[in-house]
């Protein structure tokens, strides 16, 4: 039996994202050096945190959360997703389960309002999470949630409610791993760098040019797949749905999305609703 391998879109073997947290004032400058690179991924919010609109910080303040209008100007000029990241900024782990679940819809709820859109996706709040936090998650409606947890590894997540970073920006190793991930040639599975972090850290600890150097070293590759978390999950969810024959020949895709995939020397793509033989 010949192995089955996912593809990213266009049959792309790679895929890289972004997860930053707390929706501060150097997310704007983030988005700049990013994307000119053409690289996306998530902000993670705290709806109930927003300081008052006119709200100035003292000399020296690193933390500077935007106040709701400015975060919607930003945002909304990004290609970025927003996901939660419970409404106070409440660790799950040790609230009653009512108090946990209201953190996570209210967030949900309000974010919602805000952008206009669905949110189903949420990072741990100080990382802290267990099996209770992650079943409430569940029953909220999230379908991934991101930990502080880092792999040095390129594997798509197993358990999306658990899901590990492959590291934060300020891991002594990043550009080492940077070099892994594009030298790699294809292999036997789909690869995934996810990044993490704040970007108040790069003011705090003066040093934006990591991020240049990582946009800078990883965009502009034919074979990596640049998207949201969201766009990733819905991916790998919609690969999963796939149903084969029992012979391996015929493929029917009851999905809204494209997809692609490798069966032994066979490069397969299936567009949405379609059934093809290979």
């Amino acid at each position: 039996m010949a192995n089955l391998i996912m593809r990213f879109p266009e049959g792309k073997p790679k895929a890289l994202t972004l997860s930053y947290d707390d929706g501060v004032e150097q997310d704007e400058h983030l988005i700049e050096i990013v994307e000119k690179k053409g690289l996306k991924g998530t902000f993670n919010i705290n709806s109930g945190c927003f300081p008052p609109e006119g709200t100035t910080y003292a000399p020296g303040t690193i933390h500077r959360r935007m106040p709701l209008e400015r975060l919607k100007e930003v945002y909304a000029a990004s290609s970025w997703e927003i996901a939660a990241h419970a409404y106070t900024h409440a660790a799950l782990v040790g609230l009653p389960g009512n108090i946990a679940t209201e953190e996570i819809i209210r967030d949900r709820r309000a974010l919602e309002e805000i952008f206009n859109t669905v949110i189903r996706g949420f990072a741990y709040p100080y990382g802290a999470f267990d099996d209770k936090s992650v079943e409430i998650l569940r029953n909220c409606g999230i379908c991934y949630a991101r930990t502080v947890n880092s792999t040095h590894g390129f594997r798509v997540p197993q358990d999306w409610l658990r899901m590990p970073a492959t590291c934060h920006h300020n891991d002594p190793e990043l550009m080492n791993l940077v070099e892994r991930f594009i030298g790699a040639k294809d292999g036997w599975s789909p690869m995934l760098f996810y990044l993490w972090g704040h970007s108040y850290e790069f003011e705090a600890m003066d040093n934006w040019e990591i991020i240049e150097e990582f946009a800078e070293k990883v965009s502009g590759k034919q074979d990596i797949w640049y998207a949201t978390n969201i766009e990733i999950y819905d991916y790998c969810h919609a690969f999963d749905q796939l149903i084969f024959n029992t012979d391996m020949t015929l493929c029917i895709n009851p999905t809204a999305t494209d997809i692609w995939f490798s069966y032994g020397d066979k490069e397969v793509h299936i567009a949405a609703g379609d059934t093809v033989t290979f």
